[in-house]
């Protein structure tokens, strides 16, 4: 086990990070709890660049993942854990080191399953039991594990029709109206980018729907402005990313995980 007053380095990669909200967050939770550590932000062009950062940074603990690295880097892993398995998508990466300090191996989960999932479920009833997940990214994987771990059905929404997605361009009154959760899990409308949203017919929705946009970053999206003005209720991501945030640093720190 590392000394437990060893400098610590957690970090973030993905392309790109400007919209990143999770070091400021964890950067003050050490501060605050006068942990020997930093958060840092990995802007990484290719993740190919992983193992040559992780070789020049010994002293990381612990990574999270993002855009549009949650499926690329799951080759780089010695294990991945069961459900990150299960969805197809990582954003956690623990660093299994032994005694001295030196890196074992790196192990892959997936904390946006479990903090969409208890995010959610007090919003759900009897009528939000189908959603629309608009996207097919990492994101959109981990969203699917957690609803239909609550039970609720899943289809995926994406510009192109496939065997697996409908097209935005197929979605009727009656689709919308059969699926009362719409989740954004494109990053479309993050800032800076704030006037973009997907392409879905919001004029179909009621207030019965509730429009769950996983982007934190502005407070109100596009998405989220066009479903309420339509009636619908809706939601941010910021509560998801501070769960997960919480699960991710759980998962770096805690024996036998």
């Amino acid at each position: 086990m590392i000394e437990t007053n060893s400098h610590k380095i957690y970090g973030l990669i993905g392309h790109p990070l400007g919209h990143s909200f999770s070091k400021d967050y964890f950067n003050r939770k050490f501060d605050a709890e006068s942990i020997n550590a930093e958060y840092i932000n990995y802007d990484l062009e290719d993740i190919g660049e992983l193992m040559e950062l992780i070789s020049e940074t010994p002293m990381i603990g612990g990574l999270n993942v993002t855009i549009p690295y949650k499926e690329q880097v799951m080759p780089y892993l010695a294990s991945i854990d069961d459900a990150a398995h299960e969805i197809g998508a990582v954003n956690v990466i623990k660093f299994i080191k032994d005694s001295e300090g030196e890196l074992l191996e790196l192990r892959g989960y997936n904390s946006d399953a479990p903090a969409f999932g208890q995010t959610i479920k007090p919003l759900l009833n009897n009528a939000r039991t189908s959603a629309l997940v608009l996207g097919t990214g990492g994101a959109s994987k981990a969203v699917k594990y957690a609803l239909e771990k609550l039970g609720v059905k899943v289809n995926f929404v994406s510009r192109r029709k496939s065997a697996t997605t409908i097209a935005y361009e197929e979605l009727t009154k009656a689709m919308v109206a059969q699926h009362k959760i719409i989740v954004n899990t494109t990053p479309l409308g993050m800032y800076p980018h704030v006037d973009e949203c997907p392409d879905f017919p919001y004029r179909f929705l009621t207030h019965e729907h509730l429009c769950y946009d996983l982007i934190y970053n502005p407070d109100e999206t596009m998405f989220m402005k066009k479903s309420k003005e339509a009636g619908a209720e809706v939601k941010n991501g910021l509560e998801m990313l501070l769960l997960q945030a919480f699960i991710s640093y759980e998962i770096w720190n805690k024996e036998g995980i």
